[in-house]
């Protein structure tokens, strides 16, 4: 099996082969895709050599798989198998870009999954990628064997996770908003411990780590799968998207992939309502703006039904709309920012996420906020937290939260820490043990966190015994830009009375 070093090696050496003529944060556009039409041509090889056993040979084999493509996991054109696409010398970009399609036409499915990128693109008369490097490329992609026992199925995820770690940091919040570390999604999957055939949500799914995970959760806690979970995911980015259907494709998962902004446009309705799931497990973009009040009150789901975010931060706007995908029985798990659980709280006068989150403690929709250690994302050091919503908690649980502060399970790494697995477990563990451990573990009533003005960080009642309590930056960031928000729309309040006194208002005319 591949491992760890030689796949980031690899990795290395794949990314150096096309270095100046992309930029580093578009090396996975084109490594990624060629990692996937490799893994395909060598699994198809694999299954190739396994039925000409059963049909005498291998000339015959092909024969009939391809009168009968359902034999295979995907069908292979001779002129697009990998040792075919290696010996093109001469207008490579077009011949790759040919057999992809070729792939692609002979499987529906990967249409618009394979496919999207060409090869032979020009930008003002010029290759972006001239055939010398893309040859370099394919020999470096050619140097390890990918079938099903060379490779792990995660192949794809840990080279995706891999490429944004080295080349995509930098490139501001958008890295981070497509991968979400993979000990977080572990625990988000243990944490919401999926059973036989539920349905899954990520209504921002980026690559699909997440809900490839709820499988792979259920997959090590049961001996056979008699139902597997259907698997559901909307993603705004194209390229994103099609990562997505490449990762489920790879790890042999059914998922219905939309693509689309879920909060402009939910793609899972049944009729005019939303589509409602046994669990939603989600990353969405952190502290996102762009969606104002007119946004929210002309939302026809009933998904706001709370009270509108501020435009500086869409997170209570995101966890809202999760919260009305769930079924009567949901639950879900959201990782967001820290300050999503405190802003507003301590403060003199109204703030429109506090409000909400009051709604949410009052109403007993939260069991549980995770912290998280610091410098796990790859578009921020700050640490994150996890929250966890449920519509119908075990009679125990009722009007109660638990605080979960894991700000020091973690191993320092470079460039970014992680989370080692006895620390997941136990981070999992203690969620489902439900009782209190010191410095790590508090359950308040929601009465409690109502004295605490519904601030709901968990520092604030599990302290770690060695951490100083500073506030975060950007969640000063957001809560000054929210202050602002509410000012000018005082000033225009108060304008539009002095122009009915006055006649005259105080500010300028726009």
């Amino acid at each position: 099996m591949l491992d760890i070093k030689t796949l980031e090696t690899w990795l290395w050496n794949a990314a150096c082969s096309i270095r100046g003529a992309v930029d580093a944060p578009k090396f996975k556009d084109y490594i990624l895709p060629l990692i996937f039409v490799k893994r395909l041509s060598d699994v198809f090889e694999d299954e190739i050599k396994r039925l000409s056993e059963e049909f005498g040979d291998g000339e015959t084999a092909i024969e009939i798989v391809s009168k009968d493509h359902n034999l295979v996991r995907f069908f292979i054109p001779k002129q697009a198998a990998w040792q075919q696409i290696r010996k093109q010398t001469t207008k490579i970009g077009e011949k790759l870009t040919d057999a992809i399609r070729a792939i692609a036409k002979e499987n529906p499915k990967l249409q618009g999954v394979i496919d999207i990128v060409d090869f032979n693109a020009t930008v003002s008369g010029q290759r972006i990628i001239d055939d010398g490097k893309l040859s370099s490329l394919i020999e470096i992609i050619s140097r390890n064997r990918l079938g099903l026992k060379d490779a792990e199925p995660d192949i794809l995820g840990r080279a995706y996770e891999y490429l944004l770690r080295k080349f995509a940091e930098g490139q501001g919040q958008s890295a981070g908003e497509f991968y979400t570390p993979k000990e977080v999604g572990w625990i988000m999957a243990y944490i919401l411990d999926p059973e036989q055939g539920q349905e899954v949500y990520d209504p921002a799914c980026g690559s699909g780590g997440l809900l490839v995970k709820s499988q792979l959760a259920l997959k090590e806690k049961e001996k056979k799968i008699l139902k597997p979970l259907r698997l559901y995911g909307q993603e705004q980015n194209y390229v994103t998207y099609a990562m997505a259907k490449m990762n489920m494709i790879i790890h042999d998962m059914e998922g219905d992939i939309a693509i689309g902004d879920t909060l402009r446009n939910p793609k899972f309705l049944e009729g005019s309502i939303l589509k409602t799931f046994d669990l939603v497990v989600a990353n969405p973009m952190w502290n996102q703006d762009g969606y104002n009040s007119e946004f929210y009150e002309s939302d026809t789901f009933n998904r706001f039904n709370n009270g509108y975010p501020p435009t500086s931060s869409a997170d209570w706007g995101w966890i809202q709309l999760m919260f009305a995908s769930l079924n009567k029985n949901g639950k879900a798990a959201i990782v967001l920012d820290t300050g999503s659980v405190a802003r507003g709280s301590g403060n003199k006068g109204s703030n429109r996420e506090k409000e909400i989150r009051k709604a949410f403690v009052d109403s007993d929709w939260i069991e549980a906020v995770l912290l998280l250690p610091e410098n796990l994302f790859y578009n921020t050091t700050a640490p994150g937290i996890i929250l966890i919503l449920n519509k119908n908690k075990p009679k125990e649980r009722k009007d109660r939260i638990m605080l979960m502060n894991t700000s020091l399970e973690f191993e320092k790494g470079r460039p970014k820490n992680f989370i080692p697995d006895d620390k997941i477990e136990k981070i999992a563990k203690a969620f489902h043990d439900w009782k209190n451990i010191d410095k790590f573990t508090r359950i308040i009533t929601n009465q409690e966190a109502e004295k605490n003005d519904y601030n709901l960080s968990p520092s604030r009642y599990v302290g770690n015994g060695k951490e100083e309590e500073y506030r975060d930056v950007d969640e000063i960031l957001v809560e000054l830009a929210e202050l602002e928000e509410e000012r000018k729309k005082t000033d225009r309040e108060l304008n539009e009375i002095m122009k009915n006194i006055t006649q005259r208002g105080f500010l300028k005319e726009e």
